[in-house]
C-alpha cells in the first residue's frame, strides 16, 4: 500500500517546493530558492504558517515592502542566476494579489521564471464576498486572480487539496524550461490551502529537472553554414540567450573563426566585450553608428538568442539590403522563425559550436574586415566627444557624463542594474562592458521601479557582487521602498538616482514629436495657468535615503561623485548618491516607430508626421 502523510496543502507546497532541482552540465541548482511574501488573511493562516513550520533554512522567507517590488526582486535574481533558480512571491487575495500582475508580466516578457502563489477566494464560496472579493456577476468561478491569466506562462487555481498533485509538477516543468519558462501563477483560495488531504509520501521526493543542450537538425545546420559561406556582409546580433546558454566563450570563437562583426540587443549587452576588435556595441533604435551602419548593408544576419523587439530591429528599418537573410538560433521555435529566418532550434552554446566546425576555413574578406573596423573606429572618437561634453563651467553633469564616471570608477565585480526611462538607451550605447555580469538591463517590459527591487535580486543572487541601481527620479518615486528591505537584509546595493526633474526621456520624445511640453516635467502649477508650469519641484532624494536608514550624499561635480563612489565602496549599508544632471539627449543613429498626430493644428507635429512618414516607408517585411 502507498504510504501517506495527512498534512495541510500549503505544508504540502512547501514541502514540495523544498525537494525541487534543476540540474544543467553536471551541477544542481536548487529550482526555488527562497519565498518572498507580504501577508493577510488570504494567506497568512495558511501559506504563512506553513512557511514558518516547515521553510527554514531551505526555504528561507524574504520580508518584501511591495507585492510589485518583490517580484522584480525574484525576476532579476532570476536573471542573474541565468535562469537556473528563481523565488517564489505570496500574498494574500485581493489587492496584493493583483499589485503582482505587473511583476508577472515583466517576467513572462523577459522569459525569466517566477512562482507566484497568489491567495484566493474561497473554493467553498460560503462566506462570499469575502474582504477584497470583486464580485464578478456572470460567473462565481472568477476572480481578480484570472487577471493574471495572459500574462502567466502556466496559470492554475486549486479548487480541491489533492490537485496540486498534478498542477505543481507541471508548474516546475514550465519554470525549468528554458523554452516555455515565465510567471508561473498557483492561485490558492484561502479555505483549501487549510484543508488537509493524504498525500503519498514520494510527491516529496527529490525532484531533478535536467537542462539539456539540444543541437539544431543538421541538415537546417549545412543550409545556415553555406548561406553564411556565400555571404559578403554577414552581421551577427547577439542577445540574451547567449547569456542564458552560457555561450559567450563559444561566439567568441564563432567571431574570432570568422571575423564576423557583432551587435548587441539590451539583454545581449557584455556577450562579447565592448573592447572586442569585432563588437560594433549596441544595435536597433538605441544603437551605435557603428553596428547600426554595418547593419543597414548586411546580406546575412546570424541572430542568436534575440526575440527581435521593435528595439532591436529599428521597428523594422535597419536592415535595408533589399537581398539581406536571416539564420536564427534559439531555444524557442517562436523566436526562432521571425523574419523568415533559416531555424536553428536548440540551445545556443550547442550550436555555435557545431556552426564553428561547419564553418570551417570560413572567414569574411579582408575590405569587410576593415570597413567594420573603420565603423567602429569613428563610433570609439563619437563615444568620447558623448562621455566627454563640452560646456562652460559652473554646470550640472549630463547622464552621459554619469554614466563613463561610474563605467570607470566602479570596481571589476561590478553590475549595474537599470530599467526604465531614458538610462537603457543611454547605457546600451555608452556602456563599456567588461564581462558577461557587469550589465543587467530590463528592457524587455522597461518597466519603472525595477530599479531598485532589481539590484536586491541580483544582490541576493550573487552576493559577492557589488550592485549598483541606476535610476531616474521618476522611477525612484515609483518604488524605491525595497532600499528598506535591502537594509533589513543587511544586501548592500548602492542606487545611483539621476535627478533631472521629471520623465525627461518620455518629454524629450514629446517634443521630438512635435509637441510641447506637457506633463512630464515635475513642476508646480502655475497659479495663472491650468497647466503644471511653474518651478521645477526640489526634492531632497538624499535626506529621504537617510530616513530609511541609508547612507546619502548629494554630488554635484565629477570629484565629488567620484570621491563618492570610493567612500561608498567602503560602506556595509547600502548608499544612495544623488546627482542632479542636466538633461541632455545622446544622438541616436536609427529610427524608432512612435506616430504623431496624423492632423494637428501645430506645425510642428505636422512638419514631424511628414518625417515619420519618409521613415516609414523604409520599413522592411521578410518572409
Amino acid at each position: 500500500m502507498m504510504k501517506t502523510q495527512r498534512m495541510s496543502m500549503a505544508a504540502a507546497i512547501v514541502r514540495f517546493l523544498i525537494q525541487q532541482y534543476v540540474e544543467r552540465d553536471g551541477v544542481e541548482h536548487r529550482l526555488i530558492q527562497g519565498v518572498a511574501g507580504i501577508f493577510g488573511h488570504g494567506n497568512v493562516a495558511g501559506l504563512g504558517q506553513a512557511l514558518e513550520e516547515h521553510g527554514g533554512a531551505e526555504l528561507p522567507f524574504h520580508q518584501p515592502k511591495t507585492e510589485q517590488g518583490m517580484v522584480h526582486t525574484a525576476i532579476a535574481f532570476a536573471k542573474a542566476r541565468r535562469r537556473l533558480g528563481t523565488l517564489a512571491c505570496t500574498t494574500s487575495v485581493g489587492p496584493g494579489a493583483t499589485n503582482m500582475v505587473t511583476g508577472a508580466a515583466t517576467a513572462t516578457v523577459n522569459r525569466l521564471p517566477v512562482l507566484l502563489l497568489p491567495g484566493d477566494v474561497f473554493a467553498n464560496r460560503l462566506p462570499a464576498p469575502v474582504l477584497q472579493q470583486l464580485e464578478y456577476p456572470h460567473s462565481m468561478d472568477v476572480s481578480v486572480n484570472d487577471c493574471f491569466r495572459p500574462v502567466s506562462r502556466y496559470w492554475d487555481r486549486m479548487q480541491r487539496p489533492e490537485q496540486i498533485l498534478q498542477a505543481l509538477p507541471e508548474a516546475m516543468r514550465v519554470l525549468a524550461s528554458p523554452v516555455e519558462t515565465g510567471a508561473v501563477t498557483l492561485c490558492l483560495p484561502e479555505d483549501v490551502q487549510a484543508e488537509a488531504w493524504d498525500y503519498p509520501e514520494n510527491f516529496f521526493e527529490r525532484k531533478v529537472y535536467r537542462i539539456s543542450r539540444p543541437v539544431c537538425d543538421r541538415q537546417a545546420l549545412r543550409a545556415a553554414a553555406e548561406r553564411i559561406r556565400h555571404a559578403r556582409r554577414p552581421l551577427i546580433v547577439a542577445g540574451g540567450g547567449v547569456h542564458y546558454s552560457d555561450a559567450s566563450a563559444a561566439l567568441a570563437r564563432l567571431v574570432e573563426q570568422t571575423r564576423m562583426p557583432l551587435g548587441v540587443t539590451q539583454a545581449g549587452k557584455g556577450a562579447l566585450p565592448d573592447s572586442h576588435p569585432a563588437c560594433l556595441g549596441a544595435i536597433g533604435s538605441t544603437g551605435t553608428s557603428a553596428a547600426n551602419r554595418i547593419a543597414r548593408d548586411a546580406d546575412l544576419v546570424l541572430l542568436v538568442g534575440t526575440r527581435l523587439s521593435d528595439f532591436t530591429t529599428a521597428s523594422k528599418t535597419l536592415f535595408q539590403n533589399d537581398a539581406v537573410k536571416f539564420v536564427s538560433i534559439q531555444i524557442n521555435p517562436f523566436d526562432a522563425h521571425k523574419h523568415g529566418a533559416l531555424p536553428l532550434t536548440g540551445d545556443a552554446r550547442a550550436i555555435l559550436e557545431d556552426l564553428s566546425v561547419a564553418l570551417q576555413g570560413f572567414a569574411v574578406g579582408t575590405e569587410y574586415v576593415a570597413e567594420s573596423a573603420m565603423a567602429r573606429g569613428e563610433w570609439v572618437r563619437q563615444h568620447h566627444d558623448i562621455v566627454n561634453p563640452n560646456g562652460a563651467a559652473p554646470r550640472k553633469l549630463r547622464q552621459s557624463e554619469v554614466i563613463r564616471i561610474l563605467n570607470q570608477n566602479v570596481a571589476d565585480n561590478a553590475t549595474v542594474v537599470h530599467a526604465a526611462g531614458g538610462l537603457p538607451g543611454d547605457l546600451h550605447k555608452l556602456w563599456m562592458s567588461q564581462s558577461t555580469d557587469d550589465y543587467h538591463s530590463e528592457y524587455g517590459y522597461s518597466c519603472m521601479g525595477y530599479e531598485i527591487a532589481g539590484a536586491l535580486g541580483v544582490k541576493r543572487a550573487r552576493p559577492e557582487r557589488e550592485v549598483y541601481a541606476l535610476v531616474g527620479d521618476g522611477s525612484y518615486l515609483m518604488l524605491h521602498t525595497e532600499l528598506v528591505t535591502a537594509l533589513q537584509e543587511e544586501c548592500k546595493i548602492t542606487i545611483v538616482l539621476l535627478d533631472n526633474g521629471g520623465y525627461q526621456c518620455i518629454h524629450g520624445l514629446q517634443k521630438a514629436c512635435g509637441g510641447r511640453s506637457f506633463g512630464n516635467e515635475f513642476r508646480r502649477r502655475d497659479a495663472d495657468s491650468t497647466r503644471l508650469e511653474g518651478e521645477v519641484l526640489s526634492i531632497d532624494f538624499a535626506a529621504n535615503a537617510r530616513s530609511l536608514g541609508a547612507v546619502a550624499w548629494r554630488t554635484e561635480s565629477e570629484p565629488s561623485l567620484v570621491q563618492a563612489l570610493e567612500a561608498a565602496r567602503a560602506e556595509r549599508r547600502s548608499v544612495l548618491l544623488h546627482v542632479p544632471i542636466e538633461p541632455a539627449p545622446v544622438p541616436g543613429f536609427a529610427w524608432w516607430d512612435v506616430p504623431m498626430a496624423e492632423v494637428s493644428t501645430l506645425e510642428s507635429v505636422q512638419e514631424q508626421r511628414r518625417r515619420y512618414e519618409e521613415e516609414r516607408r523604409k520599413r522592411g517585411f521578410y518572409y
